[in-house]
């Protein structure tokens, strides 16, 4: 999708890939995206044809969400195809195209983000309600001293997808409580932005001066009775903020491997205009 001025999304085309693709993140010197898709992490061209980076995850397990570091690292969660806690795991893709497995224990490691100096990182773990900031060091993207920031209460949602924005608040989507919350970043709520669909999965900010928050809604695995009875779920949202959004960080490989990457064999995936209603 383009954003336009006046904060619509205008959709562009479908790329419709073998598998469940759970983030995606632009790449420094490419046209197309970094995506973690099925077990792994794939590069999607503009033209559709995808090719498989590294597969990081075991059989039985799926790439969830995550996000590149301010040095260009790219950092995903994976969970469990049935959900079961302790199932996740948190790896990084390095610049140089190694990886490695960072957390294991996890349940649904869902959004990830930095605080404005990029000392602390924050991971989102929906299965415990949880989110997660660890003292992060820029030069080798190694996290330490992990501790509880956030619990949701259960009766409010689980905490999902999350952005940052420039004055270091946490953005967090609710899950099964149509809500973001912004938290400071000591772990404060500051404020709770209803959503018009339970379901509350991820949100960012775009659009002229990035004031905008986006923000995306599920109906996974409801019935057709339930769709019925919330028609607004499924759909994207935007609301105006007072807050200023940080733009999307890229995936910044070096330029050596990367070119190894480009010229591997491609698997063209389908791709097709948007279906714009009349």
């Amino acid at each position: 999708d383009r954003v336009r001025d006046d904060g619509a999304l205008v959709p562009v085309c479908v790329y419709d890939l073998p598998w469940p693709v759970g983030m995606i993140a632009p790449i420094e010197g490419d046209e197309g995206w970094l995506l973690g898709a099925g077990r792994g992490f794939v590069h999607l061209a503009p033209d559709g044809t995808h090719r498989t980076i590294a597969e990081v995850s075991p059989a039985g397990t799926r790439m969830n969400d995550g996000a590149p570091d301010p040095q260009g690292r790219f950092w995903a969660g994976s969970l469990a195809d049935d959900h079961h806690a302790g199932g996740g795991a948190l790896y990084r893709l390095d610049r140089t195209g190694g990886t490695e497995q960072v957390l294991d224990g996890l349940t649904i490691p869902n959004g990830v983000g930095w605080s404005a100096d990029g000392r602390t990182m924050y991971l989102v773990d929906s299965g415990p309600r949880v989110v997660h900031a660890f003292t992060f060091d820029p030069a080798t993207g190694s996290i330490s001293s992990g501790r509880i920031l956030v619990t949701v209460p259960e009766e409010v949602g689980s905490p999902d997808g999350m952005t940052v924005d420039a004055a270091g608040d946490l953005w967090v989507a609710i899950y099964g409580g149509g809500q973001v919350r912004r938290y400071s970043p000591e772990g404060a709520l500051l404020e709770a932005y209803p959503v018009p669909a339970r379901q509350s999965t991820c949100c960012a900010f775009a659009g002229p001066g990035l004031r905008r928050l986006y923000v995306t809604t599920a109906t996974e695995n409801w019935t057709e009775e339930q769709r019925l009875a919330e028609p607004g779920a499924g759909l994207v949202y935007r609301m105006d903020t007072d807050a200023t959004g940080l733009p999307a960080a890229s995936f910044r490989p070096v330029p050596g491997w990367w070119a190894e990457i480009v010229r591997l064999p491609p698997v063209q995936s389908k791709v097709s205009p948007f279906p714009m209603s009349s």
